[in-house]
């Protein structure tokens, strides 16, 4: 009997031996067990409640967003200041030196937005001419003469001392404009110097401008102040309610500072940005602070001569109210335990009904294979596993020398795929609702009114920002038309000299070509004459109505309707007999004017709301209507109200905020009476209601893919090839003896086709046995 017993237990060994570790029903089995208990832990641990950090998370990242756009549009404004005195400095230049009233005359003319100008004579300091408020030249004169000392120091081409063959430094002559500075006066106020070389003559002047730095076009009112700091965290200007000096507010300019140079994600804000909640008091009345900054700096390869100054714009707003807490701790309890008890159940079932019959096969299936034909096949229950099972058992009785018969189909039991389907369903049936239905906000979520507001402040920005950018387009075309034309007086008596109106011709198609190439706002710039003839253009074909004069100096809207809006700016030459200059607005320009982030969709409308450019990421028809009465009623209010108007629009199932901005502070754009129209669904912010329901989504999403994937994988790997396993095994013990069997895998299923395998070849031989 000790005998006996140890060859039974050296049987067990070498057939467990030769059971395959890996592959078959096993592995998606236990991953699938391991990945419903992972999902019902994440849910346990995600759905916990929310509190009032995620309604302070979601008005942190809307002051961020303030602060960005406002470093954007003062970053835009100062390079804006640079290259209008560069461009107009290069309009004056020529053989022949301009006098220093008349360049100034002629640039105070076009443009307004200097405190003051003057033309110094670098090399010593001499003042050539002034116009409007001193300016301060102390440090901009040393700069100036140390770019003009030994003739080269500071050149255009850069080089520094050295000297040609003839003993003089290359380049004699020439004067690179010191960089833009920012300068504190007496009085407490920053004024920015901006210079430009005056080239013309013999000896090189420098044209100076200085400008008030003040903060970007973003309204305050009563509760948000608003500051622009420097690099080393003082206060350049502020506007709204006083800011003391408290800790946060240093900590701010600090870290605004100290974030200044960090490299700026791709894509996103060109420079650091931030935000942090300052408290004040303790206990149960502590007031809360939401402060937002954000750098008026550069992306790498970015040229802004504004992007060096270290110039930071820190914006702050009370936060008022204390929205309740969003209970989802213990849904997300119950949720986690429901999955707990149901991957139990599933992973039981799969066992008992897949994996277990699979490994009673193999065994069965090697007996016979060994001849060991003593005893009956065992019974099994479902179709598959029951079919394979009587089979082997007429392949046994076949081998003791009966006749084969044909077993049939499996009579009843519970087919392996529809096992498998129902387990499918009892966990999609848990994934479904917290995917599709439970923990909804819907429409009736709790927005803060700060959010509203900050949405109609924004919006102001942008309108703000859009009527500059056409102002200052329109400032552009008009320095311009100072020089267009200059040697044209008198076009009958041009006319009779044919050589003389060919050269002035080429001179002004000239100007309009380097025009355009360092304009990249405009897509065309031509000359019409007092009927509206195009005399010289260059760019696109222009789009100024036929046989219509010009219009007088402004931007002016040229259609209502096609397949894209034409925006234009004109500008009359002066003493040119009735001609303009005409500068065509790219319809990109404009979209990229009304692109910005975190804003939701915003579109720039004309006077009947029609839509004449739109965010790039949702794009736009031109001269559409707005999608939907409710924002065409809030254009029509914001007309009345210079500063906009925004709402909490709610539907039966979302909400949004909407907003709407008009043009104000006059300018060229004064007629056009365009908006700046924004909305934003309230679930693309980070309130805490929506981050529960985004976070209920991802649990069953995360139970869906574990449910898909690993029982897909037991259907394609087990399921399928043990259908074909049955239909093999009732050929083989109907007759067939000449199909041979190869496993497709090394696991149960191939163990168990491998042992149908030698059935078959004792079967096939002559003498039917051994």
């Amino acid at each position: 009997m000790l005998s006996a017993s140890r060859g039974t237990r050296r049987r067990k060994i070498r057939r467990r031996a030769d059971m395959p570790l890996l592959g078959g029903a096993r592995p998606p089995i236990a991953a699938l067990l391991a990945l419903l208990l992972a999902v019902a832990g994440a849910t346990a641990l995600v759905l916990g409640d929310r509190d009032r950090a995620g309604t302070d998370t979601a008005i942190l990242g809307s002051q961020q967003r303030v602060a960005e756009d406002g470093a954007l549009s003062l970053r835009a404004s100062l390079d804006e200041s640079v290259t209008d005195l560069q461009r107009a400095a290069t309009l004056f230049a020529g053989p022949e030196p301009v006098a220093a009233d008349t360049a100034l005359d002629k640039l105070g003319k076009v443009y307004n937005k200097w405190r003051g100008t003057a033309v110094i004579d670098p090399a010593d300091g001499t003042l050539l001419a002034a116009r409007g408020e001193n300016i301060p030249l102390a440090s901009l004169l040393k700069d100036a003469k140390g770019t003009t000392e030994g003739g080269t120091a500071g050149t255009a081409q850069g080089d520094k001392g050295d000297k040609g063959k003839d003993g003089k430094s290359p380049g004699t002559g020439e004067l690179t404009a010191p960089a833009p500075q920012l300068v504190r006066l007496r009085s407490g106020e920053t004024r920015m110097l901006v210079t430009a070389p005056l080239r013309g003559g013999d000896r090189p002047r420098l044209l100076v401008a200085s400008g008030t730095l003040n903060v970007p076009g973003i309204s305050t009112g009563e509760n948000r102040s608003l500051l622009v700091v420097d690099s080393a965290g003082t206060v350049l200007a502020s506007d709204g309610p006083p800011v003391a000096r408290t800790s946060w507010a240093k900590q701010a300019a600090r870290t605004a500072a100290s974030n200044f140079t960090r490299t700026p994600e791709p894509g996103g804000h060109p420079g650091a940005s931030g935000h942090l909640m300052a408290r004040t008091g303790g206990g149960d009345s502590d007031r809360r602070t939401a402060v937002g900054y954000a750098a008026a700096g550069r992306a790498p390869g970015e040229d802004s001569p504004a992007g060096g100054l270290g110039l930071s714009v820190i914006t702050s707003v009370k936060v008022t109210g204390d929205p309740a807490a969003v209970r989802t701790q213990a849904f997300g309890l119950v949720a986690a335990g429901v999955l707990l008890v149901l991957a139990l159940v599933v992973t039981w079932v799969l066992m008992r009904t897949v994996q277990r019959p699979l490994l009673q096969l193999y065994l069965e299936s090697r007996r016979l294979g060994r001849g060991e034909l003593d005893r009956p096949v065992r019974r099994f229950r479902g179709r598959e596993p029951a079919r394979i099972g009587a089979a082997l058992e007429s392949l046994r009785r076949q081998s003791l020398g009966e006749r084969p018969t044909r077993t049939g189909r499996a009579r009843g039991g519970f087919g392996t795929r529809g096992t498998v389907v129902v387990c499918g369903v009892l966990l999609l049936a848990w994934a479904a609702p917290l995917l599709l239905l439970l923990n909804r906000a819907g429409g009736s979520v709790t927005v803060p009114k700060q959010l509203v507001e900050d949405q109609r402040r924004r919006t102001d920005t942008a309108a703000d920002r859009v009527r500059k950018a056409l102002n200052e387009g329109w400032a552009d075309v008009a320095s311009v038309a100072q020089i267009v034309g200059a040697g044209t007086k008198d076009p009958a008596k041009d006319e009779k000299d044919d050589k003389k109106a060919a050269k002035d011709t080429a001179a002004d198609k000239s100007v309009l070509e380097t025009t355009l190439r360092e304009h990249p706002r405009y897509r065309a710039v031509y000359v019409l004459d007092g009927d509206g003839k195009v005399v010289a253009r260059a760019g696109a074909s222009p789009r100024h109505p036929a046989g219509r004069k010009p219009y007088p100096d402004s931007v002016a809207q040229l259609n209502t309707s096609g397949k894209e809006p034409a925006v234009a700016a004109y500008a009359a030459v002066p003493d040119g007999n009735g001609r303009t200059l005409v500068g065509e607005y790219d319809p990109q320009f404009l979209i990229s004017m009304v692109t910005r982030p975190g804003l939701g969709q915003v579109w720039l409308v004309d006077k009947k709301h029609r839509v004449i450019a739109a965010d790039r990421q949702h794009g736009f028809r031109a001269f559409s209507k707005l999608p939907g009465g409710h924002l065409d009623s809030l254009a029509a209010k914001a007309r009345k109200d210079s500063d906009g108007k925004a709402v909490l629009h709610r539907s039966a199932r979302s909400a949004s905020l909407a907003a709407a901005a008009p043009f104000t502070g006059g300018g060229a754009v004064k007629g056009l009476e365009w908006q700046v129209v924004s909305e934003q669904p309230t679930s693309w912010l980070k309130l805490p209601e929506y981050t529960a329901e985004r976070h209920t989504m991802l649990a069953g999403l995360l139970g869906v893919t574990a449910a898909v994937a690993c029982l897909g994988w037991l259907h394609i790997i087990v399921v399928r090839p043990l259908r074909s396993l049955a239909d093999k095994a009732e050929a083989l013990s109907a007759g067939d003896r000449k199909t041979v069997l190869f496993p497709q895998h090394h696991d149960e299923v191939g163990a168990v086709v491998r042992n149908l395998e030698l059935i078959r070849q004792r079967l096939a031989r002559p003498s039917g046995r051994n």
